[in-house]
């Protein structure tokens, strides 16, 4: 088949970046409730099975935006092979790991190739047809939410019938599929953005942002008061100050810093760190929950498969969401579908803050989640890309994904924090999971004041769409 042939079907282009974003999102959350076994057949310590988690958000921090920006510049489907091949040797490497050092670096492989997303956005935004590219960026989005869903789900059965290994065995037969058929399949975009990494930028982003995710990923061994997080914590920001500085004026930035200053990106950026904060504490929080023992007085005593189908009802909400994000665009705009997202999300936190006594209570605010889920994050990939011009689409949408992920390792830790910090007789109380709860609920508040600060013309519908397709980013800060 040849380019021009492919570039005229983009069903099969979208077919296979989901495929390749799935594959993704299942590692990572799949190996989140197979902690325990894992930590048991590895023979080693809470504290160490943990890095795990670790290991994967500190190199998606780290290299997400650094690849969307390669994209950008060396071409995107290139890239996106080439981040395949990343993620298929990391996660060939955890499927045969039998101890923890290979493991982790398996771990660290995996989560640097989070610059699927930022690629597939890109592909789409060049590719498609600009009827499609609202809806079909709307579908990817939703896939950080699904895939999240489904691997919690796929996790307890794998590991109750199979062991831990086929956490990965089964993501890596997708990443081959993925890859072979993005070799064959998705043409190589015609943009590009002329010019070199600046390397020094790339350094000093690591090293903020790197120490930053490491204080907040250890606060539960540390705490947070510790002279240690303290310390981490302000080098770190130190780091990224220095950073900023430095690509304010550089010739060429890694991330143009006169880009995110643009009221549609920095506001997106706010909206999605808060989001995430809010978001993703429910993937660990929610089966924790129900496995509970009724003994507690608030748990459920569900298997550790029973208790990953409690996010069943917000998985299927974020796949019929995410399969209508481009009517929902096309219609209400992405803005206002992100505000009716974490509307939807607070309401869900909202209300297990004050009921959590029954099942159904749970299974009504994982619906209600889902519906946030599936509009959020679909509208984010959306605002974010209409927000910079066709030649910033990989690192812009990279650097949105990276604040989703730092928020989501703030929302993670502060939930951790709380439930280890109510205990009795060895178990959580009720205590941790409703401090939880409401934090979720204010970082989601907060989401919606962020929302309500985009530009109303970024994803504002059919009339305000019609005029911001093409139009580049304005860098004055009041796009």
């Amino acid at each position: 088949m040849s380019a021009s042939q492919d570039r005229i079907n983009p069903n099969v282009t979208l077919a296979v970046l989901a495929l390749c974003g799935v594959a993704y999102a299942l590692l990572s959350s799949a190996i989140v409730p197979a902690l325990p076994t894992m930590q048991h057949d590895l023979h080693t310590t809470e504290t160490g099975i943990t890095w795990l988690l670790t290991a994967y958000l500190l190199a998606a921090s780290i290299f997400t935006s650094i690849i969307g920006r390669l994209g950008d510049m060396y071409g995107k489907e290139r890239l996106l092979l080439w981040t395949l091949g990343l993620l298929g040797v990391g996660t060939l490497l955890g499927a045969v790991s039998t101890s923890l050092p290979p493991l982790i670096v398996a771990r660290f492989i995996q989560g640097a190739a989070g610059g699927i997303f930022p690629l597939a956005f890109g592909i789409v935004r060049d590719e498609f047809p600009r009827e499609r590219v609202a809806g079909s960026i709307g579908i990817l989005s939703s896939l950080l939410g699904v895939g999240g869903g489904v691997g919690i789900v796929m996790s307890g059965i794998v590991v109750e019938h199979l062991d831990y290994h086929w956490l990965f065995w089964i993501p890596l037969a997708m990443i081959v599929l993925g890859a072979l058929f993005t070799w064959r399949y998705v043409p190589e975009s015609p943009e590009r953005t002329p010019g070199r990494i600046n390397w020094t930028a790339a350094l000093l982003m690591t090293i903020g942002l790197c120490a930053s995710m490491l204080a907040i990923s250890q606060t539960t061994l540390w705490g947070w008061g510790s002279p240690k997080t303290i310390g981490l914590l302000l080098a770190g920001l130190a780091v990224t100050g220095v950073w900023i500085w430095a690509e304010a004026r550089s010739r060429e930035p890694l991330v143009d810093m006169t880009m995110m200053r643009v009221r549609g990106v920095w506001t997106t950026n706010a909206a999605a760190f808060l989001l995430g904060a809010g978001m993703y504490a429910s993937f660990i929080v929610f089966p924790q929950f129900a496995q509970l023992p009724r003994s507690t007085g608030f748990g459920f005593g569900a298997s550790v498969v029973a208790s990953g189908l409690y996010l069943l009802p917000s998985t299927v909400a974020m796949t019929l969401l995410g399969l209508y994000a481009g009517r929902i665009s096309a219609r209400y705009g992405s803005r206002s579908a992100l505000l009716a997202g974490t509307a939807f999300a607070a309401a869900a936190f909202a209300m297990l803050a004050v009921a959590h006594a029954h099942p159904y209570e749970l299974l009504i605010a994982a619906a209600l989640l889902g519906i946030g889920i599936g509009l959020a994050f679909s509208a984010l990939g959306n605002l974010i890309v209409q927000a910079v011009p066709s030649r910033q689409t990989g690192v812009a949408s990279g650097m949105n994904t990276v604040m989703r992920t730092l928020g989501g390792a703030l929302g993670g830790q502060l939930s951790a924090t709380f439930i280890a910090s109510n205990t009795a007789h060895g178990l959580p109380t009720v205590t941790g999971f409703t401090d939880t709860f409401v934090m979720a609920t204010a970082f989601l508040l907060a989401c919606l004041g962020a929302a309500a600060l985009v530009p109303r013309a970024l994803g504002g519908g059919r009339r305000a769409a019609g005029q911001m397709e093409g139009r580049p980013a304005v860098a004055d800060g009041n796009a």
